[in-house]
Parts: C-alpha cells; sequence; structure tokens
C-alpha cells in the first residue's frame, strides 16, 4: 500500500511539473522534491526517468483511453472512426502538454503504453471499416495515414491561439483522410483489391483453414491489398 501511495504521489507531483512547464520541467530531482521522495525512489518504482515519462502519460491518457475504448459501436463503423478522430484532437487540444509527450518525441519502433493503446484502439475500428467492406488501402496503411493526419492536425490547433482555431480545420482534413482510405457502402463487387481486404480482415474467422493456412493467406492477401 505505502509503496503504491508513493507511486500515486510521485506520478500526480510529475502530473503537475508537467501542466506548469512542459516536459523539460519533470526533471527528477524537481518530482522528488514536489513528492517529497528520494531521487532512488523513483528509480526503484519506475527504472528510469523514460519510465516515469511513460508512467505519467499513460497517468493522463487514462480518461480518453477510456472514453475512447468505450465509444458504443453504431452501424456505421465510418462514423465511428468520425468520433473516434474528434475525441482524440479534442484530448490533444485540451491536454497539449500530455499530448506532446505522448507523441511529441518519437522514438523509432518505441512506443509509450499510452501511445499503444491508443493505436489498438484505432487498428480495431480500421478493422471493422475493414470487415465492412468499405477500405480502399490496407488495414496497415490506413492506420498510419488516419494517425498521422491526426497528430498533425492535432500539433497545429495546439500551436495556434484559440481565436485562430478555425474549427472547420479538423473537419476537413478528417473528411480527406476518410475519402483517401474508404469506399461508399456497398464495396463494388468486382474490385479485387477491396475484396481481399475484406477477407484479409476476417481471417480469424475462418475456422476452415489452418493457423498455418491463415498466415500464409494473409501475406497472399497483403499481397493483392497493397
Amino acid at each position: 500500500m505505502e509503496t503504491r501511495n508513493t507511486r500515486d504521489r510521485i506520478l500526480e507531483a510529475a502530473a503537475a511539473l508537467l501542466a506548469e512547464g512542459g516536459r523539460e520541467a519533470v526533471s527528477t530531482r524537481a518530482v522528488s522534491t514536489a513528492a517529497g521522495v528520494q531521487a532512488p525512489t523513483i528509480y526503484r518504482i519506475f527504472g528510469d526517468k523514460q519510465g516515469l515519462l511513460d508512467a505519467v502519460a499513460s497517468h493522463g491518457f487514462a480518461a480518453y483511453l477510456e472514453d475512447k475504448a468505450g465509444l458504443p459501436h453504431s452501424e456505421d463503423p465510418v462514423e465511428d472512426l468520425r468520433r473516434g478522430w474528434d475525441l482524440h484532437v479534442g484530448f490533444g487540444v485540451e491536454n497539449p502538454a500530455y499530448y506532446a509527450l505522448i507523441y511529441g518525441e518519437p522514438r523509432p519502433g518505441v512506443a509509450s503504453p499510452a501511445a499503444r493503446q491508443a493505436a489498438e484502439i484505432l487498428a480495431a475500428q480500421v478493422r471493422r471499416i475493414a470487415e465492412a467492406g468499405r477500405l480502399r488501402v490496407t488495414e496497415e496503411r490506413a492506420a498510419h495515414l488516419i494517425h498521422s493526419a491526426g497528430a498533425g492536425m492535432t500539433f497545429e490547433l495546439i500551436g495556434l491561439t484559440p481565436e485562430q482555431r478555425d474549427p472547420a480545420l479538423s473537419t476537413l482534413a478528417r473528411e480527406s483522410i476518410i475519402a483517401a482510405v474508404t469506399t461508399d457502402p456497398p464495396t463494388h463487387p468486382d474490385s479485387v483489391t477491396g475484396s481481399a481486404i475484406t477477407l484479409r480482415a476476417a481471417l480469424d474467422q475462418l475456422d476452415a483453414l489452418s493457423p498455418a493456412e491463415r498466415v500464409l493467406l494473409d501475406e497472399w492477401l497483403g499481397r493483392i491489398a497493397s
């Protein structure tokens, strides 16, 4: 219990420093002073400074991730994607310090737990669009395009004063990306690429195939879809 209370106290102190001064303000010395603990305690609980920053990011992202994961599914997965985009951009604009901490300094091949969880939610949204036969590109490409456009728009809005923030900017960017990665329902039956994308999204449901056969078919369909 003491360790949990100490961990929470450190996270709250780090979160307050982050909100006041950004990432640079979250030094081990500043956090230990604000939380009333010794620096070795921070290393014992979080491993290193990056571990602390990742934990702070998860702490600040928790409510957003809960809201996004809890978005009810409608009959239109593309409309659900729109709502997910708006939630993402809205969180970033309202919480710029947390957003910059999570997405502001990308590390090749490395993502914070919060960023990975957000990516998994987006991937699930894209998978539903693929299963509906409405995805124009591969799931991987769609997810990368949606995330990069959403993050870019969020950082653009963060950099503007409230008076400069045109509410139409995010909507225009969102609809442009949706048009680039999705099709109108239903997918044309003669679209080989669309059929490959849809079948690939449903591979896990094909009980007639062995795991090895699903892996092989996934590779073939991925080539067709690309």
